[in-house]
């Protein structure tokens, strides 16, 4: 079985992992000119942890994870508004640039990376899938996953315009070099909020600082500048922020993005599926994204190599019966996870409104929860909320 997987973000290169130990023959292309290190920080928990558990990936994020023992907001002198110590409940999370997870599961994968290239057209019948590719080149494939994210090329290609559900938010996130302000900030998550802004702050190891801002905005147009923009916006707040805006780089070394969602009804057609944030994405701030990814590129692998096996009796070698056996197959991935992704979507959208608040009261309100959860039992509960479903995924297939 041949399998090219467009994408090597997270679901990209899990799903590669696990098909080429169930003896698949895996390409994969990447539209980026190079591995894309660094990235915002996420905290790693949940089904997803336990995939990468599985992986034996579990001793080398521990070793690379961060440290958080608190959340804090701090006003425009950067003096701490409310906070909230994390000193339990969090022994299963992670915290750790995305990059960082990214190059953990690389570094594993075998299977032959092509960056800088994307697919260019799409064919299919019931004997496969033939490629273009942008590079010139084509492939004759008996699967097409599309793990190219919200913005996915394939999921163009195959199942037509798809605009993402925009939440009324942008986001940015970059890196600078600084080890005064790396040490000032420290083992902790800081904030400075405003009445629809949001600026953080982490230190990372070698004296660096990952930051990371969100901004409230009806209009969906990206700016054409993003790094002035930020300036615009945020650089009069004071805090930090003067400082660290000032050596904002330009893309690619600034993310810069709307917050969005993917709402697809089907996740797959003929030959083709898609994976992670390509039909699935919850947005940045649901905080369960990297995740649901790998959780949905196991269930995914696991059908086609095992709960599939009658779709994909071809795994050493032959092609599956037919499309419609392989659409049965598909079909049982997405009836696993589209409950989970659902109920964790809805949870982005809740959430997304607390990060940055629209109003004074908001903040207050939001001020208030925090001094709630510093009290006893109130951490737990706190740290409960952040999960939003979907734990028994993976370990419900165990066997």
């Amino acid at each position: 079985m041949k399998a090219l997987i467009c994408g090597a973000g997270i679901a990209g290169l899990t799903l590669a992992w696990h098909l080429e130990r169930a003896g698949w023959e895996v390409e994969v292309v990447e539209r980026a000119a190079a591995f894309r290190d660094g990235g915002y920080m996420i905290d790693f928990y949940g089904p997803g942890f336990e995939v990468a558990t599985r992986m034996g990936l579990r001793p080398r994020l521990l070793e690379a994870r961060y440290p958080v023992n608190e959340l804090s907001y701090v006003d425009r002198a950067g003096r701490q508004t409310s906070h909230l110590t994390l000193t339990s409940g969090l022994d299963q999370v992670v915290s750790l640039p995305r990059g960082d997870l990214a190059r953990a599961i690389a570094d594993d994968v075998r299977a032959p990376i092509t960056y800088g290239t994307t697919v260019e057209s799409v064919e299919q019948d019931a004997g496969g899938v033939s490629l273009r590719l942008t590079d010139g080149t084509s492939r004759d494939v008996d699967l097409l996953v599309g793990a190219d994210g919200a913005h996915s090329r394939v999921r163009g290609l195959v199942f037509g315009d798809v605009t993402p559900r925009y939440l009324g938010h942008q986001v940015a996130a970059y890196i600078v070099e600084d080890e005064e302000l790396s040490r000032r900030v420290g083992t902790r998550y800081q904030m400075l909020t405003e009445p629809g802004l949001m600026a953080g702050a982490y230190a990372l190891r070698d004296g660096r600082l990952a930051l990371l801002f969100l901004r409230r905005e009806p209009d969906p147009a990206l700016p054409a500048d993003p790094a002035a923009a930020l300036g615009r916006h945020f650089g009069h707040l004071g805090w930090i922020l003067p400082d660290v805006l000032s050596r904002c780089p330009n893309p690619p070394e600034l993310y810069y993005d709307q917050v969005t969602q993917v709402e697809l009804e089907r996740w797959h057609r003929g030959r083709v599926v898609l994976v992670g944030d390509a039909c699935q994405a919850v947005s940045l701030f649901a905080g369960h994204g990297a995740s649901m990814a790998m959780a949905a590129a196991w269930v995914l692998a696991d059908e086609l190599t095992t709960g599939g096996r009658a779709a994909t009796s071809g795994v050493h070698g032959e092609r599956p019966s037919a499309d419609g056996d392989l659409s049965v197959t598909l079909a049982r991935y997405q009836a696993q996870m589209a409950p989970r992704i659902g109920e964790v979507q809805r949870f982005g959208r809740r959430f997304v409104k607390w990060m940055a608040p629209s109003s004074r009261w908001r903040i207050g309100a939001r001020d208030l929860l925090f001094r709630l959860a510093a009290l006893p039992g109130g951490n737990r509960l706190f740290v409960n909320s952040l999960s939003p479903g979907g734990h028994n995924l993976i370990t419900s297939r165990s066997g």
